[in-house]
């Protein structure tokens, strides 16, 4: 029974990239041996097991053969004759079909380490097209090694265009494709999770709402850049840069949905499109099984991420209606989520990356002001009911109106 280090631990190593997870691939054992010798099956599919004092993975070393369409048609074959280059033989890229010996010797039967030296992400062997989650894995690769320069090789992005066409990304199941897509949302780079699966054909089918937004004109005063798509990754690159949070990220990205369904008759203007894309954020939440904090947050921008643009030529009474639908008198932590992603709307746009933003800051004093508004005074003064609430309203919108310089009544 031997032991391998094998996968992203050895690659990150190699490319002096930080790493925490260690994979191990164990070569001439069987599961009675791998229980008697104290680690315990956690597999499912196939056998895997937790070492008894790290809890790290060990698997049995295995090959793989498609019985069927998606991600779950394999058969699997774990036995003690599998060799760790048959093992190695069936991951996705090269660069992941490295393994280290318990003496730190690097064993490379498939070239990954001038992959990684080329900044080439290269499949391992044909049977790559035969799993459409590897498909999702090198868009995200591309994505989280962008800061190293990676890029698809020409004959891999061939074997994912035929993934797509072949009909094997349609057998994905949602949670498989969020679970890709969030930690592309997490990576330095999740522009480039979009380029890749568009440039395969792939975004089509996952994300038509996102495919659908090219070629879409939008007026040429406030977007230079004209294309609606283009906009669309120039917003996730600024919020990239303005925030960590994947959240902010989603929500920055799915903003302008809408527009991918304006009517043809009246482009490039988009009258409706918040209303339409909150329609569209709720289906693909709906569809991809997207935690509810992405969602609401992505709602909140996509429907008032124009208000806030416009918050100097706004009445009080409107802010305040802004200030109302963000929640953020019972939810402030509401605030700076939804202002980072409307600030990279701002800012996605070509000559735009670093004009002052004033409508944040605007935002956030009428925030406070409306929440400094207590109903304690008004409640000594013998307000009660209804007309308590209407009150507090007209107070909110007066401390609005107070600390943007506008006049507090709402007709005037």
């Amino acid at each position: 029974m031997q032991t391998y280090l094998v996968g992203g631990a050895v690659r990150d190593r190699l490319l002096g990239r930080p790493f925490t997870e260690r994979d191990y691939v164990v070569v001439g054992a069987t599961p009675e041996a791998m229980e008697a010798a104290g680690f315990r099956p956690v597999g499912r599919d196939f056998p895997v097991f937790l070492h008894p004092e790290t809890h790290e993975e060990y698997a049995l070393a295995r090959t793989e053969r498609k019985t069927a369409r998606g991600y779950h048609g394999f058969q699997f074959n774990a036995s003690p004759e599998v060799t760790l280059e048959d093992d190695l033989e069936r991951r996705d890229l090269t660069i992941n079909a490295m393994a280290e010996d318990a003496d730190g010797r690097l064993i490379d039967p498939y070239n990954g380490r001038a992959d990684l030296e080329a900044r080439r992400l290269r499949h391992v062997a044909p049977a790559f097209a035969e799993d459409p989650v590897r498909l999702l894995r090198v868009a995200r690769f591309a994505a989280q090694l962008a800061p190293w320069g990676f890029e698809v090789a020409p004959d891999t992005l061939t074997l994912m265009r035929e993934l797509v066409t072949s009909g094997e990304v349609d057998a994905l199941v949602p949670e498989r494709v969020w679970a890709e897509c969030e930690k592309a949302l997490k990576s330095p780079a999740p522009r480039r999770f979009l380029e890749v699966l568009r440039a395969a054909g792939a975004l089509a089918v996952l994300f038509p709402e996102i495919e659908r937004l090219f070629g879409v004109p939008q007026p040429e005063r406030y977007h230079p850049e004209i294309d609606t798509g283009v906009h669309t990754l120039m917003v996730l690159d600024q919020a990239t840069r303005l925030s960590e949070a994947p959240e902010v990220r989603f929500a920055a990205l799915v903003h302008d949905l809408g527009k991918g369904t304006t009517d043809p008759a009246i482009l490039p203007s988009h009258h409706g499109h918040e209303e339409r894309g909150v329609d569209l954020i709720r289906a693909l939440a709906e569809r991809l099984r997207v935690p509810n904090r992405y969602r609401d947050l992505a709602v909140r921008v996509a429907r008032y991420h124009g208000l806030v643009h416009r918050v100097f030529e706004l009445r009080p009474k409107t802010v305040m209606k802004l200030v109302d639908g963000l929640d953020v008198l019972r939810r402030p932590e509401n605030v700076e989520p939804f202002l980072l992603a409307v600030e990279a709307d701002f800012r996605g746009r070509t000559g735009w990356e670093d004009k002052p933003y004033p409508q944040a800051d605007a935002v956030r004093r009428a925030v406070a002001a409306a929440r400094a508004v207590q109903p304690q005074a008004l409640i000594t003064e013998g307000y009660k009911g209804k007309a308590l609430g209407e009150a507090l309203q007209r107070e909110r919108i007066r401390a609005i109106a107070e600390v943007l310089d506008k006049h507090p009544d709402p007709d005037a």
